[in-house]
């Protein structure tokens, strides 16, 4: 199977293959993938800190977030994964949404009951996740399905890694997806890690796109360093599921230059003579030298939108350390559409006895 790709590692490209994008989403696109890299060298040094307890970075994967989650339309459904906050971002989720979360303060929407990383943002149709390792296919299919049953012209994105394709629930979801032919593409940021586990010592086939023809759909693979080759992948998918042409699974291979969490020491399981190879496929310095060659990036622009983003994240982070705690209240609200009475009694009783204190 040949991989799609359009900017090559030293940022030379095919402008055959190039998609149809105006200049200024090139440069959002490239502004996005910068955010998303500093967002995650902020928040994993905020939890060495004592700031956050708990992070799950992405650098290195920027390009299969930003390149994956652009060619949805906001009415769209997305299974993202821990490591996407990327896809929330393009799709509209404000940066301080993210690091609220992260705080489980008073302004996370959430009110603090997720997980650290475990993004889910309603006004934006990013579906929150559950930790189980390839869960979120089968749920994903199957809001798939019922907006097919319904006649929705939605499509629903669901990503995951390569780990993931070692479960059981990732080839019910696939087969149910082939047979019912349903508006869902499969997003895999093969970042060649099952935390420890390497893909080669997951599966013996050609690659994991090749696991579709199985399922009786296409099966796509992609340079998941190049935004572009991303793009165009998923854009293509999303067109074909949305005019009733069924399921696609793309296969991004990219690589994941942290550690599995901030809980991991990735020296323990790889060499680093492997990750100094995969930094030189760096998806942003690849896609910065491309913006330059088309003239649409010089040194001192780039220099301006570096200083922005990091001014941004110093500036929200400063906000959301500001907000106090969800109010132990909160716990009670949420639960039930209407509180029951056994519900009410407890609240009730919680707020007399903070009263005496």
């Amino acid at each position: 199977m040949e991989m799609l790709q359009i900017v090559r590692a030293d940022g030379e490209y095919d402008s055959k293959l190039e998609p149809n994008l105006r200049d200024e989403d090139l440069r959002k696109m490239y502004r996005q993938m910068l955010t998303v890299r500093r967002f995650n060298e902020r928040m994993l040094l905020l939890q060495r800190q004592g700031r956050i307890g708990f992070f799950i970075e992405s650098t290195g994967e920027e390009a299969c977030q930003i390149g994956s989650a652009i060619p949805l339309t906001r009415s769209d459904w997305v299974y993202e994964g821990y490591r996407d906050p990327g896809m929330c971002l393009a799709r509209g989720v404000p940066l301080k949404a993210l690091v609220d979360q992260l705080m489980a303060n008073a302004d996370d929407p959430n009110k603090g009951r997720q997980m650290g990383v475990h993004w889910g943002y309603k006004d934006w149709n990013m579906v929150s996740l559950s930790s189980p390792v390839a869960c979120r296919l089968s749920q994903a299919v199957g809001t798939a399905y019922a907006a097919k049953i319904k006649k929705d012209n939605i499509v629903c994105l669901t990503s995951f890694g390569d780990g993931a394709t070692s479960q059981g629930e990732f080839h019910s979801a696939m087969n149910f997806a082939g047979v019912f032919k349903v508006p869902v593409i499969f997003f895999c940021e093969n970042n060649q890690y099952a935390i420890s586990l390497p893909v080669r010592r997951q599966t013996a086939s050609e690659n994991i796109a090749v696991k579709a023809e199985a399922y009786g759909f296409e099966g796509v693979l992609v340079d998941g360093n190049d935004v572009l080759a991303v793009y165009k992948a998923t854009k293509a998918a999303v067109d074909k599921a949305r005019s009733g042409g069924g399921p696609t699974l793309i296969e991004a291979v990219t690589y994941r230059l942290g550690g599995h969490s901030s809980s991991d020491d990735p020296t323990k399981y790889r060499h680093s003579d492997e990750l100094e190879l995969w930094k030189t496929r760096d998806p942003i310095k690849r896609f910065r030298v491309y913006l330059m060659k088309k003239g649409l990036l010089t040194e001192q622009e780039d220099r301006k939108v570096q200083d922005e983003v990091e001014t941004e994240l110093v500036t929200t982070i400063k906000e959301s350390e500001k907000v106090p705690r969800p109010a132990v209240s909160s716990m009670f609200t949420d639960v039930y559409a209407e509180m029951p009475w056994h519900i009410r009694e407890e609240a009730d009783e919680l707020t007399r006895e903070r009263s005496q204190q």
